[in-house]
C-alpha cells in the first residue's frame, strides 16, 4: 500500500485531522511533543542559568562602597566541560535505548528516561553548590537517561506511524525540541533574574515530573495493546504497516554487518552530525555570545538566544506536512524527499552562518542565525525521519547509531568553542561560526550523494532469513516427530 493509498483510507475511516484527541496515535504524537519539550527544556536550561551563576554582581557595602563578585568564579574553558558534561552520560545510551525499545518497550523506555532526568534536574543546586565536580557528574547522569530518548521513540513510530503520516507525525514530536528550547530560554533567564538561578532547574524539574506520570498512565507500546483504541484506527495502522495483529512481541535481529558497511547508513550519520554540530554549538554558546560580545543584558540574551528555535518549531510542522505531501501527490520520491529537504536547508545554513559571522553586528547576524536555524527545519525532514525509511525494524538501533556520533559534536562543540573564545574576541566568534558553516557544507555532500529513502535489501533479506529458519526449523520438528511415529 502506497502512501497516496493509505492517506485515503485514513481519511475514509476516521475522524478529521483536528480531532487529534480521538485518534490514539495522535494522543501519542502530543505527549511525545511534551516529551520532547521536557528533553530539551532539561537540557537547554544551564546555558542560560550558567550566565547567571557567574557573572559580576554589583554588592553595595554598609560604609558605601561598592565590590563586584561572582558565585561561581568559573573560566570559559570550565564552562565549556561543564556544558559539554550533558553529553558525556548521554553517549553511551544511544545504542541501548535502541536495543532494549525493542524488549521492553519504547513507551516505557522514553518515560523512564525522561522522569529520570526531571527528577536529577531538582539536584542540580545542590550540585552546583557542592563544586563544578558534582555538576559535572549530575549533569553527565541527567545525560544518561535521556540518551535513550531519540532511539526509543524511532521504536514507538515503528509500531504507531503508517508510511503516509511518518514525516508528519516525527516532526511534530519533534518540534517539541524547540519549542522546549525556546521556552527553556525564555523562563531561564526570568527566573534566573526574578527568583534566582536555583529556581531554573526547581520548576522546569517539577514541570517535567508532572509529564512522566501523564505519559506512564496514557501511553501504550502498540496499537495491539492500546485498550482504548478504535478497531478501524487499528486495522488502519497494522494494514498500512503490513503487519499481523498480534499481541506478542516478535524477537527483532539486527543485520549489523549490513549496517555498518551501508552507504545510506554512513549518510545519515554524517548528516546527522553536521546538523548537530551546528545546533549545538549555538545552543551551549549563543547566551554567552549575546551578552559578553553583543552586550545584552540576561533576559534580553535569553529572549534573542530563543528567537532561532522559535522560527525552528514554527517551520518544522509546515516541513513535516509539506513532506508528506510531496509523497501522497507522488511530486517526488521519498528518497528525493529526504535528500533536496536536508540539502536545499544545508546549503541555506552555510551561506547563512558565514554572512553573519562575517558581518558580525547583533541586528543583522541574529537575523542570519535565525534563518539558518530555521531553515534546520527542513533538514529534520531528511535525516531525522530517514532511519525509517531504511528499516523500520531496526530504526531504533539506526538512531542510537547517528545520536552517537552527534552526541560527539556535543561533547566536542562546547570545549572547542570554549577554547576558541578565550579572549571573547569578534574573531574568536567567526570562527566559531565559520566552522559550524564548513561542516553544514561537508554534510550536505555527502548526504546528496549517499542519501537514500527506500527499504534497504538487508533489512528485507534479515526478515526473511528469520523467517525461513523459522520454517526450517519447523519442518525438521514435524519430520521428526514423523519418524518417531513410525518407529512406534
Amino acid at each position: 500500500m502506497d502512501a497516496s493509498e493509505s492517506s485515503k483510507l485514513s481519511d475514509g475511516i476516521e475522524a478529521p485531522m483536528w480531532m487529534f484527541w480521538k485518534r490514539r496515535r495522535y494522543v501519542l504524537v502530543f505527549l511525545a511533543f511534551f516529551g520532547f519539550f521536557n528533553v530539551y527544556s532539561l537540557r537547554v536550561n544551564l546555558s542560560v542559568a550558567i550566565v547567571a551563576m557567574t557573572e559580576n554582581r554589583t554588592i553595595e557595602h554598609p560604609n558605601g562602597t561598592v565590590s563586584y563578585e561572582q558565585e561561581f568564579d568559573w573560566d570559559s574553558s570550565t564552562k565549556g566541560y561543564i556544558l559539554s558534561s550533558f553529553f558525556y552520560g548521554y553517549i553511551f545510551t544511544q545504542l541501548v535505548g535502541g536495543y532494549i525499545s525493542n524488549a521492553l518497550g519504547g513507551n516505557y523506555v522514553f518515560g523512564v528516561g525522561v522522569g529520570a532526568t526531571a527528577a536529577l534536574t531538582l539536584l542540580t543546586p545542590l550540585a552546583a553548590h557542592g563544586g563544578f565536580g558534582w555538576l559535572i557528574a549530575i549533569r553527565a547522569l541527567e545525560g544518561f537517561f535521556e540518551g535513550v530518548t531519540f532511539p526509543c521513540m524511532h521504536a514507538i513510530w515503528a509500531n504507531w506511524a503508517p508510511p503516509s503520516e511518518r514525516s508528519r507525525m516525527t516532526t511534530i514530536a519533534f518540534s517539541g525540541v524547540f519549542t522546549g528550547t525556546v521556552a527553556s530560554m525564555l523562563l531561564s533567564g526570568v527566573l534566573a533574574d526574578t527568583l534566582g538561578w536555583e529556581w531554573v532547574f526547581y520548576i522546569l524539574g517539577a514541570i517535567g515530573c508532572v509529564w512522566f506520570v501523564a505519559w506512564m498512565l496514557i501511553v501504550k507500546k502498540s496499537p495491539e495493546t492500546d485498550p482504548y483504541i478504535t478497531t478501524k484506527e487499528k486495522e488502519f495502522i497494522l494494514a498500512t504497516q503490513k503487519r499481523a495483529s498480534s499481541a506478542t512481541a516478535q524477537k527483532v535481529h539486527h543485520p549489523w554487518k549490513a549496517i555498518v558497511t551501508s552507504k545510506a547508513v554512513w549518510a545519515l550519520i554524517v548528516a546527522s552530525f553536521a546538523e548537530n554540530w551546528g545546533f549545538y554549538t549555538l545552543l551551549t554558546q549563543l547566551p554567552t555570545f549575546l551578552k559578553d560580545t553583543m552586550h545584552f543584558e540576561l533576559q534580553a540574551a535569553g529572549f534573542l538566544s530563543a528567537l532561532p528555535y522559535l522560527a525552528l518549531g514554527c517551520l518544522l510542522s509546515f516541513a513535516g506536512y509539506l513532506a508528506d505531501l510531496c509523497q501522497i501527490k507522488r511530486w517526488l520520491t521519498t528518497t528525493q524527499v529526504r535528500r533536496y529537504f536536508n540539502c536545499g536547508a544545508f546549503l541555506v545554513q552555510t551561506v547563512f552562518m558565514l554572512v553573519g559571522a562575517f558581518i558580525l553586528r547583533p541586528g543583522p547576524t541574529i537575523t542570519c542565525i535565525t534563518i539558518a536555524v530555521g531553515c534546520g527545519s527542513f533538514a529534520w525532514c531528511g535525516f531525522a525521519v530517514n532511519h525509517l525509511d531504511l528499516s523500520p525494524k531496526s530504526a531504533g538501533v539506526l538512531m542510537g547509531i547517528s545520536n552517537t556520533f552527534s552526541t560527539i559534536a556535543g561533547i566536542v562543540t562546547p570545549i572547542v568553542s570554549g577554547q576558541i573564545t578565550a579572549n571573547g574576541t569578534d574573531d574568536e566568534w567567526r570562527t566559531v561560526f565559520y566552522i559550524a558553516a564548513g561542516i553544514y557544507l561537508i554534510g550536505c555532500v555527502i548526504y546528496w550523494f549517499g542519501a537514500s529513502g527506500e527499504l534497504q535489501p538487508w533489512s528485507i533479506e534479515a526478515q526473511e532469513g528469520r523467517e525461513q529458519e523459522k520454517q526450517h526449523k519447523k519442518s525438521a520438528f514435524v519430520n521428526a516427530g514423523m519418524v518417531l511415529d513410525v518407529k512406534v
